[in-house]
């Protein structure tokens, strides 16, 4: 099963440069909002992170920037869960127009699971588990 959520971007005054073009810093806070909504509407919530005490810090972020975001502009950001056997999470993103299809920028994340310590889970973590099955999205 591919479990997919799409989601408005709107474009803040604030979030563009001297050039008039959303600030490549920005990005990433577009990719984050796309997890809290995936989270929401997949059931894999930060909140659940946090009352499980797991962590899921971003280890790896590749971003492909395609053409520039301005201001007044309302893309679309879609991210896919990536399946892996592996004690991670893995996401794809591309913001376009949904009215033409344009895509501005494509992107994947990838997130590891640690205990409070810090210290790295090189298994991944019970509800992880059985938030798979549920979806049935293991390799």
């Amino acid at each position: 099963m591919k479990l997919v959520t799409e989601k408005q971007i709107e474009i803040r005054f604030s979030e563009i440069d001297l050039m008039k073009v959303v600030w490549h810093g920005s990005y990433p806070l577009y990719f984050e909002d796309a997890r809290e909504e995936f989270g929401r509407e997949w059931g894999l919530s930060y909140q659940q992170y946090m009352d499980l005490q797991i962590f899921a810090p971003i280890v790896d972020m590749h971003i492909k920037y395609k053409k520039p975001l301005v201001y007044g502009i309302k893309p679309t950001i879609r991210i896919t869960y990536v399946p892996t056997d592996s004690a991670k999470l893995i996401f794809d993103y591309e913001i376009f127009d949904p009215k033409d299809g344009t895509v501005f920028a494509t992107a994947r994340s990838v997130q590891v699971f640690m205990n409070p310590d810090g210290e790295l889970l090189w298994f991944s973590p019970d509800f992880y588990e059985a938030w798979k099955a549920k979806w049935k999205v293991n390799d």
